[in-house]
């Protein structure tokens, strides 16, 4: 067997020799029966994993793709990021090359997220998104998930988008009873798969949302998953 050096990376992480193995078997079709019923027969289970009743949809991209996804369908009025590492700063300059009207909550690397921050700042009005990382992976900096999205709850009209890579399926989070808007991870930190794939699920407050935004685009579009899901398919060929 061919030797290799073993990653000890906070992602991508080493993929066990079983995993490999499935990835040896022949491959089927994206638009026949063999892929709709692969589709289904794992759906509860990612229901489960993500904690919701709400749908969960593969996307071939890394979990950026999904990032800046949720910025291009959601943001009308305005994205308050919350920053506190690398990757968190990067959704914030990410929101403004996207055009939207992005403002940062900044807080120094190896800092939480202050949920009484988020509340002053969401008192202003000024912002219909709210982007947070749970866990940042550049600082190992788990943010308070769940006394964030108790502030969110006073503001019903703002939609609260979570990137969970390098927490979900390690961490439990329940995203309905959290009220997460939007949740999205990658394929290649605890779930132990090769990058390249992400997952996400989304309420009925983001399709709404997405409904009144222009200019999403095809590729990442929300109303096109959904279209494409109810038929156990994805918009484009799947990883």
């Amino acid at each position: 067997m061919q030797t290799h050096d073993k990653l000890f990376t906070p992602g991508p992480v080493e993929v066990s020799p079983k995993t490999w193995a499935a990835f040896s078997r022949p491959m089927i079709g994206h638009r026949g029966e063999d892929f709709k019923n692969l589709y289904r027969a794992i759906y509860p289970k990612l229901q489960m994993l993500f904690g919701t009743k709400q749908p969960v949809f593969l996307s071939t991209s890394s979990a950026w793709g999904v990032m800046e996804a949720s910025i291009r369908n959601l943001v009308d009025r305005g994205v308050l990021c919350c920053m506190c590492g690398a990757f968190s700063d990067k959704w914030f300059d990410v929101a403004k090359r996207c055009g939207k009207n992005a403002e940062p909550l900044q807080v120094d690397w190896g800092k939480h997220i202050d949920h009484k921050m988020v509340d002053r700042r969401l008192a202003t009005g000024k912002f219909d998104t709210v982007t947070l990382i749970h866990n940042e992976t550049s600082t190992g900096v788990m943010n308070p998930l769940g006394e964030i999205c108790g502030i969110l709850a006073k503001y019903p009209d703002v939609a609260l988008v979570v990137d969970t890579v390098s927490s979900f399926s390690g961490v439990k989070i329940d995203m309905d009873a959290l009220g997460i808007d939007l949740m999205l991870t990658g394929a290649q930190k605890a779930l132990a798969l090769p990058p390249g794939f992400s997952l996400f699920s989304v309420s009925e407050k983001v399709f709404a949302r997405a409904e009144k935004v222009p200019n999403r685009g095809f590729y990442f579009d929300f109303l096109e998953f959904r279209k494409q899901q109810a038929q156990w398919m994805t918009p484009s060929t799947p990883s």
